[in-house]
């Protein structure tokens, strides 16, 4: 089996890159971490990588036009021989032009059942708006933010007495749990974007 090669790229302490890590040691698992790539250069992500033995990169994205930026990570990515790129709590938008080049080879995961709460701060809003149940979503990336087509989805009750805290905490274990699935069904083709839509074989 020829596994393909992921790139992960994270802003953050890299909670959702170290369950994929863990993931592509699985025996049969059709993805191995190649690549970890951060904008910001304390980013707890780095570490977990390093122990891991992964290669990384930091591409800073002050001061520089968005373009410039996608283009630098574009570089990285091409450079490391990847084919499927993970978005984990990365916290840059992509321009157009980087999110066609990778169409159907970009995943990122979100922190509710989308369509509902895009953007940011999404448990406040949750929390604010007083459903009974959000979760996580794991979707390809679109030039459209938080609007690519669906892989998989995770719900997670939202129950009296939740702060953002608590409320965060179980959602992303749902979301270490998603994404080696989303991951998995990608790298093995049985899951691809098609026409603006994902399509399962």
């Amino acid at each position: 089996m020829i596994r393909k090669r992921v790139a992960v790229l994270v802003s953050g302490r890299g909670s959702n890159l170290a369950a994929l890590i863990q993931a592509a040691k699985t025996p049969g698992y059709p993805a191995e971490i190649a690549l970890v790539v951060s904008n910001v250069p304390g980013a707890g992500g780095l570490e977990i990588a390093r122990l891991a033995g992964v290669a990384n990169r930091i591409v800073p994205h002050q001061g520089l036009p968005r373009e410039t930026f996608d283009a630098r990570i574009d570089a990285a990515l091409r450079e490391a021989n990847i084919d499927i790129v993970c978005e984990a709590g990365f916290m840059r938008i992509h321009g157009e032009a980087f999110a066609r080049a990778w169409a159907g080879r970009i995943l990122n995961i979100h922190p509710s059942l989308l369509p509902a709460f895009p953007g940011t701060r999404v448990h406040e809003q949750v929390l604010a708006a007083g459903v009974k149940e959000t979760g996580c979503t794991l979707h390809f990336l679109t030039p459209e933010l938080d609007s690519g087509p669906i892989v998989l989805q995770a719900k997670v009750p939202v129950l009296a007495g939740d702060t953002v805290e608590t409320l965060s905490a179980r959602v992303l274990a749902e979301e270490h749990r998603l994404y080696p699935e989303a991951l998995r069904l990608v790298a093995e083709g049985k899951v691809r974007l098609e026409n603006g839509r994902a399509v399962f074989a």
